[in-house]
């Protein structure tokens, strides 16, 4: 397998692993921080919102000392049996969950939040349940805003550089994303094979771009 076939595997096995596992937890916590009168609320959404405004090697560095032998985390995968998680895919999975966590839960607290709690009273007073309420009236209502958190989160851990190569190294087939395959590229002086890496991911993130567009002023027309 190539150097490029290998990356664009392991991008998109993380981006899609960390997607499905960001919009299972997301989907709570946003419905808590949008319905929620909590005095945790503030904290809890700054806590959220830390990797929007944190540099990633930052949270790089702290994870990686974590993971490591010495680390709280390390300790408890070594007497599990696990060894350590930092240059590991699990370790590069979990790192991108949490530095993606705000690009999916913003999203979904926003799409909860302009719900009309109208319509939930009224599915209440058909004595709908809780859970019924969310599944049959929030989600549907909430699909532009579902669409939006997948495509952010997925987009996002695509093109993530710093975390992805603090916690997860360099190792092809394994740890090797395509962020990091064109900084080889680019070390390198490999400059062909990078300008059309670089124009693919810049394609990719136009398309996602250009969707999330579509999805906004289409939902703008529907309640316009």
């Amino acid at each position: 397998m190539s150097p490029l076939l290998a990356a664009i595997v392991v991008t998109l096995k993380l981006a899609t692993a960390t997607t499905a596992i960001l919009f299972v937890l997301g989907l709570p916590l946003a419905w808590w921080l949008a319905r929620t009168s909590s005095r945790w609320r503030v904290p809890v959404g700054a806590v959220v919102a830390l990797p929007m405004v944190l540099p990633p090697t930052v949270l790089g560095f702290y994870l990686l000392l974590g993971f490591g032998v010495h680390g709280p985390i390390g300790q408890v995968t070594q007497a599990l049996g696990l060894g350590t998680l930092a240059f590991t895919f699990p370790g590069l999975l979990l790192a991108s969950v949490l530095y993606s966590l705000p690009f999916v839960v913003h999203p979904l607290q926003a799409g909860f939040a302009s719900i009309d709690a109208a319509l939930l009273d009224t599915a209440a007073s058909l004595r709908a349940s809780p859970m019924d309420r969310f599944f049959s009236v929030v989600l549907p209502l909430s699909r532009p805003a579902i669409i939006t958190a997948l495509l952010l989160g997925f987009a996002h851990t695509v093109g993530e550089f710093g975390v992805v190569l603090m916690v997860g190294g360099n190792i092809e087939g394994q740890t090797r994303v395509l962020s990091v395959l064109l900084y080889d590229q680019v070390e390198a002086m490999a400059y062909d094979e990078a300008h059309l890496l670089a124009a693919g991911l810049l394609v990719f993130s136009f398309a996602v771009l250009l969707v999330m567009q579509w999805l906004g002023r289409r939902t703008a027309l529907a309640h316009g």
